[in-house]
């Protein structure tokens, strides 16, 4: 069977497809490692207190309104954004699952884990530090390929079914969820400014080198996701 796969070599296999691809502990390591380290970015960002991503200002703008933590928005929030797949006919799997589940409360833990800094200079590093670590830990997990998360499953579907660079997905998204959170009552700032045009372009600088290459089962169709 033919397999065609984009530049970056991102697969849509189906769940069971996913766990047989090959390398699975290595990639499920991956997968766990870049969920901590998203994490860890978001904390860093919400701490700097100069902006925080724009998903994460429509987390917080939610959150004003529900008496539940940071975490548990993420998760139910993820949850709604699942739905989106249906149209899309995006491939869940094991990376879908640990993402709804584990990203929120790894958000809170960094939170609890991380100080608040007092001077500028600091905040700006925290802010900086965390878009980077976005887009690194967001190539991780994603190029793991056991299924992207809510959000980025959402991005990569898109981008296949659009024909749209990645980077242009990803940043009209951002834009769009930016304005319904300002709208709920969240704060924005420069940071959520440089996370809405650099995530994009850092997450594709990072797949490049961090998509771990599969041999599908055969009869399984590889499609290529990113341009």
């Amino acid at each position: 069977m033919k397999t065609d796969r984009s530049p970056l070599g991102l697969a849509n296999l189906g769940p069971l497809a996913q766990l047989k691809a090959g390398r699975l502990p290595e990639r499920v390591c991956r997968l766990l490692a870049g969920l901590w380290i998203y994490g860890l970015a978001i904390a860093l960002m919400i701490e700097g207190a100069l902006g925080a991503s724009p998903w994460d200002v429509f987390h917080l703008g939610v959150s004003r309104h529900l008496p539940v933590s940071f975490g548990t928005v993420m998760v139910l929030a993820a949850v709604v954004v699942l739905l989106a797949w249906i149209p899309l006919r995006q491939m869940p799997g094991l990376g879908t699952i640990a993402n709804t589940l584990l990203l929120g409360p790894f958000a809170d833990a960094n939170l609890a884990l991380l100080p608040t800094p007092d001077a500028l200079w600091l905040r700006v590093a925290f802010m900086l530090a965390g878009v980077v670590a976005c887009g690194f830990a967001t190539a991780l997990y994603v190029g793991a390929q056991l299924g992207p998360g809510p959000r980025d499953g959402l991005m990569t579907g898109l981008t296949r079914r659009t024909g749209w660079p990645l980077r242009r997905v990803r940043t009209l998204m951002e834009v769009t969820v930016l304005a319904v959170g300002v709208a709920l009552g969240g704060t924005l700032g420069v940071g959520t400014v440089v996370f809405a045009l650099a995530v994009g372009p850092l997450t594709q600088f990072f797949l490049r080198g961090l998509v771990v290459r599969l041999d599908p089962p055969a009869g399984e169709a590889v499609r290529g996701e990113a341009n």
